[in-house]
C-alpha cells in the first residue's frame, strides 16, 4: 500500500497559482541542480529539496511562494520575512519571491550555503 506522502506531486502545488510562480519555481530548480544533486520532495504543504537532507522548502501562494532555507546563522537582509532558529547553529530563514528574476546572485548563494549545509 502506498504511503500517504507519495500521494503528493509537485504538479499539485501549482494548481491555481500564476505562472509565474511556476516560472519562479523552476529558477529555483535550476540554481539548487547547478549546485549538484538535488532531489525534490513534494509533501502536504510544500515541496523539499533534498541532498542528503531537506536545504530548502518551498511553500506556493496564488501569486508568490516561500522560499525557506536552512542556515547556519541568521542572515540580516530586508529580503528575509522570517528569522527562526531552530538549533544553536541552525536558523530556517523565509524569503518570498513572486518572478523568478527575484532568484538573482543573493538566492542562490544563500542556496548555496544550505546545500553545503545538508552535506
Amino acid at each position: 500500500m502506498p504511503s500517504a506522502a507519495s500521494s503528493f506531486n509537485v504538479v499539485h502545488h501549482f494548481s491555481g497559482c500564476t505562472s509565474d510562480v511556476k516560472s519562479t519555481y523552476t529558477a529555483i530548480l535550476r540554481a539548487a541542480r547547478r549546485l549538484g544533486d538535488v532531489r525534490e520532495e513534494p509533501k502536504k504543504t510544500s515541496i523539499h529539496l533534498v541532498r542528503n537532507s531537506a536545504f530548502a522548502g518551498i511553500a506556493t501562494r496564488k501569486t508568490a511562494l516561500i522560499l525557506t532555507f536552512k542556515s547556519d546563522a541568521d542572515i540580516k537582509s530586508p529580503r528575509i520575512s522570517k528569522h527562526e532558529q531552530a538549533s544553536t547553529n541552525r536558523w530556517h530563514l523565509e524569503v518570498r519571491l513572486e518572478k523568478p528574476a527575484e532568484v538573482d546572485a543573493e538566492v542562490v548563494g544563500w542556496l548555496s550555503r544550505a546545500y553545503q549545509l545538508s552535506e
